[in-house]
């Protein structure tokens, strides 16, 4: 598979499942009968937070960036990959009034339902762009911190990712990822595997590439936490970790 024609397989699937709901797992047999708010608890979300704005809650996330993004009153936010919006709407909680917050999605559905969503319950400092987190439609120097769960391991071509988050950011801006990262190199028929790309496990990379591309896009990298745990949590076991760090521009 080329890199268009991941993208198109990974926005026929998240089209899907924001109409349907759905989680991050790699299959059925991965996570068993676990529900979504389960899954969201395990990653580090209160239950008042699950009950947030519970239709933009898909289960989607390898952890919860808005726990450690030290957001705070008057920030601008990026998300990339913002999904149904739930952790945009989080975020909304600790920006405030005076803050912003922005998500940025390639999936028409996902932008749709999480403009619903905010609309619904209430969100005026938040809005939903569509667009590729490779090629973002913003500004330079136009956020405070870019916060990213479980998406980045999507994207073809991470480098682009990253170099679009340092231009979009501020000077002493931060970005705070949560990210599924291989501990070990996978076959290269699982690499192929649809399931896998959607599921988040076929298009990561192993974590020393993963920071690297950060290095040379001209972060600085510091790991806050990593949950190996996770693999046999969501993924049958399989060589992964959802990696939790702080990047500064």
């Amino acid at each position: 598979m080329d890199s268009s024609e991941k993208k198109q397989i990974i926005k026929l699937k998240y089209g899907e499942i924001a109409m349907s709901g759905g989680s991050c797992c790699c299959s059925s047999e991965c996570c068993g009968n676990t529900g979504t708010e389960e899954i969201s608890k395990s990653l580090g979300y209160s239950g008042k937070e699950v009950r947030l704005v519970p239709e933009a809650n898909l289960g989607l996330g390898c952890g919860n960036p808005t726990a450690f993004a030290e957001l705070k009153e008057g920030d601008v936010v990026l998300d990339l990959g913002s999904g149904a919006g739930f952790d945009c709407f989080l975020a909304a909680q600790k920006v405030g009034n005076t803050g912003k917050v922005i998500g940025v999605d390639m999936t028409e559905e996902m932008v749709e339902k999480a403009r619903a969503n905010a609309l619904k319950y209430g969100y005026p400092n938040v809005e939903f762009r569509l667009g590729d987190i490779e090629a973002l439609p913003l500004e330079a120097c136009s956020v405070d911190i870019i916060i990213s769960n479980c998406v980045i391991n999507l994207a073809p071509e991470k480098e682009k990712v990253f170099r679009e988050a340092y231009r979009v950011l501020k000077p002493g801006g931060r970005m705070y990822i949560s990210d599924m990262v291989l501990l070990a190199e996978l076959p290269k028929e699982m690499h192929e595997n649809e399931d896998l790309l959607v599921g988040c496990v076929a298009g990561a990379v192993l974590k020393e590439e993963y920071l690297r591309l950060l290095k040379e896009a001209g972060f600085a990298v510091e790991i806050l936490a990593e949950d190996s745990d996770i693999s046999d949590r969501q993924y049958g076991g399989l060589p992964v970790e959802s990696l939790k760090l702080k990047a500064l521009k």
